[in-house]
């Protein structure tokens, strides 16, 4: 992990297309700026552990109704 110190007003560069500045600090809060392209989804670490366990859970569903479909498909099937 890289760890750096930042003044208020100071900015960290990931890559060349994103910045990350400092806008100011509030008590035990750090207020950040982020400009990035459109593209760049980003998120805070609770909502995307959310979404990746949300989508699990869907995959999940999914596979197991795939699974039951099939099987009764199987015992549909005449020969």
């Amino acid at each position: 992990m890289l760890v750096l110190r930042r003044k208020i007003g100071e900015t960290v560069m990931i890559g060349n297309d994103i910045q990350i500045q400092i806008l100011g600090i509030e008590g035990d809060q750090i207020k950040l700026g982020f400009l990035a392209p459109k593209d760049i989804q980003i998120l805070r670490q609770e909502l995307y552990q959310g979404i990746v366990a949300e989508n699990m859970a869907a995959k999940e569903q999914t596979s197991q109704l795939q699974q039951e479909q099939i099987l009764n498909l199987l015992k549909n099937f005449k020969v």
